[in-house]
């Protein structure tokens, strides 16, 4: 019998975490590291599932759930004040606790953690453990990083802490230090298959490929949102490589405009993707994500240089970084399709 039910891939991880709780060695604080949508999170659950019992209000507060996601969403329209006043957390269990990233920015809050100092000391309600998860732990600021350090220097004996990232050394040195550090990767396309066998996964073909490895992306991905989504992009770097006159563009992004709930980090990773399949077209080989729109692929790819590519990949690291400063968000594609323009100018002369 697998350690913890229904989980795929990351046998590694999944087996270090088990033998931690037959051997009854636990470190104090554990940092889940890996791209989104491995099972970070999810592994941490069932760990804490196995631990404190209780699997089903412990699953209650995965964040994928459409109740949970309405929580998150609807906090946003707070005043920020508001948000501080009641930081978020998640606690179906008594002894698990789920911070999550909120606000219009999705981040972590220094309230959060504050709060999570305060819950540190209290006692289980059950058994010789509570555990604590901090979803997206990179995206707290440094006033929270050092909130939390606090209680890392000292945690008590009863206490858990597991934190998830996309990406260790968006963390404070400090912090990693004081952390038992899992890597965890994408999963085969033999895992991925497994997964949606078991998860009867609707459309697993198209999803499989476009969630890249990831079995969370699969199983929540809304394909006509996604194809939308990508839609846009497609059109941005079609601009951007001179296919399509800047007139075509605009009409694009009024209606990119006009969705005011639309936040442009929703798109950077659509825009990552198809940025892969082109240099994979360039490479002479057939889209790895995108099958469906290979034929537009393979003409922004005829059109451009790999150092076009480069470029364009440089401007997605500049966005990501804005969009954490709330930028406008058609000015910022308005300007990224006029840098890659005049690129895709300067190769053709």
């Amino acid at each position: 019998m697998p350690p913890f039910p229904n989980f795929y891939g990351n046998s590694n991880a999944v087996q270090t975490l088990a033998q931690m709780i037959q051997q009854g060695r636990i470190p104090q604080t554990i940092l889940l590291s890996g791209p989104e949508g491995v099972g970070k999170a999810t592994l941490a659950r069932r760990f804490a599932a196995a631990l404190l019992g209780g699997a089903a209000k412990i699953e209650r507060d995965d964040l994928s759930l459409p109740e949970n996601l309405e929580i998150i969403e609807q906090r946003e329209k707070w005043p920020a004040e508001k948000r501080a006043d009641d930081p978020l957390f998640f606690s179906t269990h008594p002894d698990f606790l789920t911070f999550a990233p909120e606000g219009p920015l999705r981040q972590i809050s220094i309230q959060q953690m504050r709060l999570l100092r305060e819950r540190a000391p209290f006692k289980p309600l059950r058994g010789p453990y509570r555990v604590f998860l901090i979803d997206h732990l990179e995206r707290g600021n440094e006033q929270s990083a050092n909130s939390l350090l606090k209680v890392l220097e000292e945690p008590p004996e009863h206490l858990i802490i597991f934190a998830t990232t996309e990406n260790l050394y968006d963390l404070l040195p400090t912090i990693r230090s004081r952390s038992i550090v899992l890597q965890m990767t994408r999963l085969a396309d033999s895992e991925m298959l497994e997964f949606s066998r078991g998860r009867a996964v609707p459309d697993a073909e198209t999803r499989i490929a476009l969630s890249g490895g990831s079995p969370g992306i699969a199983a929540t991905l809304d394909l006509d949102l996604f194809r939308e989504r990508r839609a846009l992009i497609l059109a941005a770097l079609e601009c951007g490589a001179g296919l399509t006159p800047f007139s075509t563009w605009v009409q694009h992004s009024e209606s990119f405009g006009a969705r005011k709930s639309d936040k442009l980090d929703f798109y950077l990773k659509p825009a990552y993707s198809l940025l892969e399949d082109i240099l994979v077209s360039r490479n002479g080989r057939p889209a790895l994500k995108n099958l469906d729109v290979q034929q537009r692929i393979s003409r922004i790819s005829d059109a451009v240089s790999t150092s076009w590519i480069e470029r364009a990949v440089r401007c997605l690291d500049d966005l990501v970084l804005m969009v954490r400063r709330n930028i406008q968000k058609v000015g910022a594609l308005d300007a990224m399709i006029i840098v890659l323009r005049n690129a895709s100018q300067r190769v053709s002369t």
